[in-house]
């Protein structure tokens, strides 16, 4: 609501002397107006129970983990079991109990494999009663001997190849796992020893074309970046035959990366190599 307060103001002084008490209303009224028309472009005033609720922030939910657990794993298209338990540094037959596998350990792709022991489950014994005599214990005997696994002594190892070796073996390093061995693209690269030959492609990220080598229950032997395989899974290979050509790394280095495992595990290759 407007209001011309020159005009209403003009109006009052044209009023005829002996009218101050009429000029005085009608300028009170027009104060009284005017604090009123002020009054309504205020912001309402609000009362606690009208406060809007605070923006509190609402917690973003976190992403859904992979789809399988830790300590699980999912099979894929060309994986191996000796593949699987490369990679991930585990002894095959640990992985084959754990998930009930037998030989030649199948499997097959979208199946999801156990990467660990399941836990035990301690029951305590029952508290023995106290009717009961106790019996005085046997006699210790001694426990049934058992097989020793075969030692270093048992397989007669082999150089793959010859050349110069350009990385040693590191057991805290992921990365040096076995030895480098220099070389020329090209170079016959043979069995260490003689074995079954349980995988051969390059779906191991980091070995390019890889060949893994069973040569007992206990050891398995790698051979690295071949530019060419000439083995196949399941072929029987004898010590010092020629397997596959050696290749480059991803720097275009030509050199074998050679390991030995034992129950998964690495071993340094030159203290069962022979000395050269």
């Amino acid at each position: 609501m407007a209001y011309d307060n020159d005009r209403i103001a003009a109006r009052a002084a044209a009023l005829p002397a002996g009218a101050d008490v009429r000029r005085a209303l009608i300028l009170t009224s027009i104060l009284v107006m005017l604090a009123g028309c002020t009054a309504s472009w205020r912001a309402p005033v609000e009362t606690r129970g009208s406060r809007p609720p605070s923006q509190t922030r609402v917690p973003v939910a976190p992403r859904p983990g992979p789809i399988v657990p830790s300590g699980e794993y999912r099979v894929q298209r060309g994986d191996t079991l000796y593949g699987i338990a490369w990679e991930k540094g585990i002894d095959y037959r640990s992985i084959a109990r754990w998930n009930g596998l037998r030989p030649p350990f199948r499997i097959y792709a979208g199946q999801t494999l156990v990467l660990r022991a399941p836990s035990a489950v301690h029951v305590p014994p029952p508290p023995p009663s106290a009717s009961v005599r106790k019996q005085p214990r046997p006699p210790a005997t001694p426990p049934p001997r058992t097989t020793p696994p075969p030692s270093e002594r048992t397989l007669a190892w082999s150089w793959p190849v010859t050349g110069r070796i350009t990385s040693g073996f590191d057991g805290a390093d992921p990365l040096r796992s076995g030895i480098k061995i220099a070389g020329r693209a090209g170079d016959a690269v043979k069995a260490a020893e003689s074995g079954k030959v349980v995988y051969s492609g390059s779906g191991l990220i980091g070995y390019g074309r890889l060949i893994i080598i069973k040569h007992n229950e206990n050891y398995l032997s790698a051979y690295g970046h071949n530019r060419k395989i000439l083995v196949a899974e399941g072929d029987q290979v004898t010590k010092g035959q020629k397997v596959a050509e050696m290749g480059n790394t991803n720097t275009g280095v030509p050199l074998l990366h050679f390991e030995i495992r034992r129950d998964g595990k690495p071993v340094d290759p030159i203290r069962l190599l022979p000395r050269r």
